[in-house]
């Protein structure tokens, strides 16, 4: 729990506030846009809410702070604002983990089975919910750096995991391996993408060709409303992802979900043109990180 001993100065005055524990993640700005703001590379409370959406906003917020930063004073902490559904069929989860520096993950639920990708912290909550929607069938690991607990998800739904072989020392308990560059049709609708970049092993999962879970080699960007990268984590090669994103040309996707980084859900043709634009930025001098 936040310490109000531990409040950073600029925060706004009122009950909801962030500690000095923060690790500048972006999970609690994404929840909250417009209340929770980003200063010299931490979050802030800017703005008190103020109506009840407001107040779910914030419980979003904390629920989802890895580091446990954000208090919200004498204010309640709505606990059913998670998992949160963001399409048919597709949520946020939440509660997002240290152990995946604040990753995102996501949960699908599908006939042919459900899907969890990467991996939230381990709660009563959220296997109660899960259990609920059927169950975890499959968990899809997009990448060594957000597996969170996954392990502890696998073993308690009995999942199969997926990961690149590459990054496969990373998950001991997966028991499904990607292999090579080319997609993998994993089940009907479902598709690994092998992105190497971020890391070698880096996928990214198309499902029902509209739903693209990116892990951390593409987001939507607040800041500059389009497309964007993660140039200064790019942890393998930033020439190996800009080819890899040049792949997705083509690919149908309307949903854009990452691990870190913004989400946005646009046309699918307007999809593509920001992937032109994105790829047309990433080889020059002049490159800008912004979240």
């Amino acid at each position: 729990m936040a310490n109000p001993r531990r409040r950073l100065p600029g925060n706004a005055p009122g009950e909801w506030f962030v500690d000095d524990t923060c690790m500048g993640c972006d999970a609690s700005r994404q929840c909250a846009p417009g209340l929770i703001e980003e200063r010299d590379g931490l979050s802030l409370v800017v703005k008190q809410p103020e109506t009840d959406e407001d107040r779910r906003a914030m419980s979003r917020a904390l629920l989802a702070c890895p580091t446990g930063s954000i208090g919200s004073g004498r204010e309640p902490v709505q606990v059913d604002v998670f998992p949160h559904q963001l399409d048919e069929g597709v949520w946020l989860t939440g509660y997002n983990s240290p152990r995946a520096y604040g990753g995102n993950a996501f949960f699908v639920q599908r006939p042919e089975g459900n899907l969890l990708v990467d991996g939230p912290r381990f709660t009563k909550h959220l296997t109660k919910v899960f259990e609920r929607l059927g169950g975890v069938q499959h968990i899809l690991l997009t990448h060594r750096d957000d597996l969170g607990d996954a392990a502890e998800y696998a073993k308690a739904f009995g999942a199969r995991v997926w990961i690149h072989e590459t990054e496969a020392s990373s998950a001991p308990f997966a028991t499904e391996l990607i292999s090579g560059d080319a997609p993998v049709e994993l089940q009907p609708g479902v598709i690994a993408l092998p992105v190497p970049g971020h890391t070698r092993g880096s996928v990214m999962f198309e499902v029902q060709g509209r739903f693209l879970f990116t892990g951390d080699s593409l987001f939507w960007s607040r800041e500059l409303q389009t497309l964007h990268a993660h140039r200064k984590q790019c942890w393998f090669s930033w020439e190996a992802q800009t080819g890899s994103l040049a792949r997705m040309k083509g690919r149908s996707f309307e949903w854009v979900l990452a691990g870190h980084g913004g989400r946005a859900h646009r046309p699918v043709t307007e999809m593509q043109q920001r992937l032109d634009d994105l790829l047309r930025r990433m080889p020059l001098k002049d490159w800008r990180d912004a979240w």
